[in-house]
């Protein structure tokens, strides 16, 4: 094997140009178009279920069991430090959510 031959395949512009074909195939693969569709209406459709969370479903427990801001406000402070588990918890109803829309 002619070790010029070899050192001139590896030509940069045309590894540039091939590199390019290749993307610009997979790129416009219908899997690829369909798989960015999906990822976007699934994060508009996370940020239905968070609003419906924070400003519907929430909101009705913390008239279940009152605070002064609703779940907002419940904390656990221990050493002065503030454990807002209210948060977490408005989270945990936004994931059963999620998940339970995908089952």
């Amino acid at each position: 094997m002619d070790p010029l031959k070899s050192v001139s395949s590896l030509d940069p512009a045309k590894r540039a140009f091939s590199l390019f074909d290749e993307f610009k195939a997979f790129a416009l693969k219908g899997n690829v178009i369909d798989l960015a569709v999906g990822v976007i209406i699934g994060a508009a459709f996370g940020k239905i279920v968070d609003s419906l969370v924070k400003h519907i479903i929430m909101p009705l427990v913390s008239v279940i069991l009152p605070g002064k801001k609703g779940y907002l406000d419940w904390k656990w402070v221990i050493n002065d430090k503030e454990i807002p588990y209210g948060l977490f918890l408005g989270e945990v109803v936004n994931f059963v959510i999620v998940a339970l829309a995908l089952c």
